[in-house]
């Protein structure tokens, strides 16, 4: 649904509902790609390897559209998942919505036709609307960029352990990820 129009941030959360998701960019409803099995086998197993140390810390959710700006525009990007601390967005908030503010963590896997370049420039925009990391999962070259504002991109591949002080007693083997 590439619209000729610029649309308002209501706008875009007043369309209808879709087999498609539709993440606004620059105005435009741009469709997201439609994950293939890699992706969405990659997608499945960071939820499992997360969830239980985010259980009692935050929101864990895949594919859960987030309000920022981008570029002084409301931009509603659909994380492939993404993690928002209940610090951040109180425990008891249940409004069928895009998450409110900017989270912690978002993750987006490279999907085919998908240039790591393109998706870091995307990764640079999550960080100047506040995210605070953004982690590039490549299924193709089995390894985990990670993002930080200020900071040069680290990549890790398996065996790496990823661990970060923002996620408190969190061990990740990117070995876990790609079923090494």
């Amino acid at each position: 649904m590439i619209t000729t129009s610029s649309l308002t941030l209501d706008q875009f959360l007043a369309l209808p509902e879709s087999d498609v998701t539709y993440e606004l960019i620059d105005g435009q409803a741009i469709p997201k790609m439609s994950p293939k099995f890699r992706h969405s086998r990659t997608q499945k197993t960071l939820l499992f390897l997360l969830e239980t140390w985010a259980n009692n810390r935050g929101f864990l959710q895949p594919e859960w559209a987030v309000r920022l700006q981008r570029q002084g525009r409301d931009w509603v990007p659909v994380p492939d998942l993404l993690y928002i601390s209940f610090e951040r967005l109180p425990r008891d908030w249940e409004d069928d919505a895009p998450c409110p503010v900017a989270p912690e963590l978002v993750v987006e896997i490279v999907s085919p036709g998908q240039s790591f370049g393109a998706i870091a420039e995307k990764a640079s925009a999550y960080l100047i609307a506040r995210v605070e990391r953004v982690w590039l999962i490549d299924t193709q070259h089995r390894s985990l960029t990670v993002f930080t504002a200020n900071q040069m991109p680290r990549i890790y591949q398996p065996p790496d352990v990823l661990e970060d002080d923002l996620f408190p007693e969190l061990t990740l083997s990117v070995s876990d990820i790609f079923h090494s």
